[in-house]
């Protein structure tokens, strides 16, 4: 299914549709600020299983991004942060980054390992922050790559629902994405260290 939503002004008919798609196990597609995202319910165990099987992601091993709507969702999810970490956050959110936070025990109950980070973004994207607020829990999130090493990321959603509408439930057509990946953050150690300088430009 592709569905057309505008992120000046997503329809919430539209948003409860994706919504009811996450709450029932189903895989999306969405925009965010950045790239477009194959996501799912964080808190659903299958879903999450199936979008580890499509990017071949090893859930004991590999990094898991997360969004959430607004940072009123960290402390479900995060170690208590020490204030430079959290204006650091303030500052720079909505917008284009991935920041490497440690994780609190929610998470390897949620990934059945021993997760010590969690990716956190909350992109400028209206469509991903509505879809989030009225879905309740977070979305995994994870960037959808083209096999073509030019192209790298797809930005045309129709082009992405022809590769992936057997794989995926739902795919939101909201306009042409981005070529360009989060900026990624690590906030494990101080100084605050970027291991990928993506579209993102840190305000420190």
């Amino acid at each position: 299914m592709l569905i057309k939503i505008y992120p000046e002004n997503p329809n919430s008919k539209e948003i409860s549709r994706v919504v009811e798609v996450l709450r029932s196990g189903g895989l999306i597609i969405y925009p965010t600020d950045t790239i477009y995202g194959l996501g799912c319910d964080f808190s659903n165990n299958k879903a999450v299983e199936k979008v580890a099987q499509i990017k071949g992601i090893n859930l004991k091993k590999d990094h898991l991004s997360i969004i959430c709507h607004d940072l009123s969702h960290l402390s479900d999810y995060t170690k208590p942060l020490d204030s430079t970490t959290f204006k650091l956050l303030k500052k720079n959110l909505p917008g284009p980054f991935t920041f490497i936070l440690p994780a609190n025990n929610n998470v390897p109950r949620i990934f059945k390992n021993n997760k010590k980070t969690i990716g956190l973004r909350i992109p400028d994207n209206s469509i991903a922050l509505e879809i989030v607020r009225e879905l309740g829990t977070p979305l995994l999130s994870t960037s959808i790559r083209d096999e073509d090493e030019i192209l790298e990321y797809t930005t045309d959603p129709e082009l992405i629902y022809e590769k992936f509408r057997d794989i995926v439930d739902l795919v939101i057509d909201g306009g042409y994405g981005d070529n360009e990946p989060s900026t990624v953050v690590d906030c494990t150690a101080f100084p605050f260290e970027i291991t990928r300088q993506g579209k993102g430009e840190l305000q420190q």
